[in-house]
C-alpha cells in the first residue's frame, strides 16, 4: 500500500514563496514519475509539474519558471519550490505516484491573498 502526504501549504502574499513536500511511505525510485496536481474551487484538477524516475521534468505553463519540482530518494520525498506566487496559484495541492496504478495524496491548501 503507497501512502503519500503533503505539507507544506499556507497563507502566503503574492509574490512570496511556499516549497511542498510529499512523503511517500517506502523507497521513490520504484515511481515511473511523480506529479502535483492542484485544484482550485469550482475548477477541474490539473497537473502541475511531473518528474520522472530519471529527472525529467515538465511544468504546466502556468507555473513555468516560477515552480521547480526536485525528488530527494533517500528521504523518499518530492518537493514543489514555488516562487512568486500569484492569487491565481491558491488551490488545494495534490502529490501524485505512477506505478501501474495512481496513488494520490490527501491534498494541501495553499491559499495566496494579501
Amino acid at each position: 500500500q503507497v501512502q503519500l502526504v503533503e505539507s507544506g501549504g499556507g497563507l502566503v502574499q503574492p509574490g512570496g514563496s511556499l516549497r511542498l513536500s510529499c512523503a511517500a511511505s517506502g523507497s521513490i525510485s520504484r515511481f515511473n514519475s511523480m506529479d502535483w496536481f492542484r485544484q482550485a474551487p469550482g475548477k477541474e484538477r490539473e497537473l502541475v509539474a511531473t518528474i520522472t524516475s530519471r529527472d525529467s521534468t515538465n511544468y504546466a505553463s502556468s507555473v513555468k519558471g516560477r515552480f521547480t519540482i526536485s525528488r530527494d530518494n533517500a528521504k523518499n520525498t518530492v518537493y514543489l519550490q514555488m516562487n512568486s506566487l500569484k492569487r491565481e496559484d491558491t488551490a488545494v495541492y495534490y502529490c501524485r505516484a505512477v506505478a501501474g496504478d495512481y496513488y494520490w495524496g490527501q491534498g494541501t491548501q495553499v491559499t495566496v491573498s494579501s
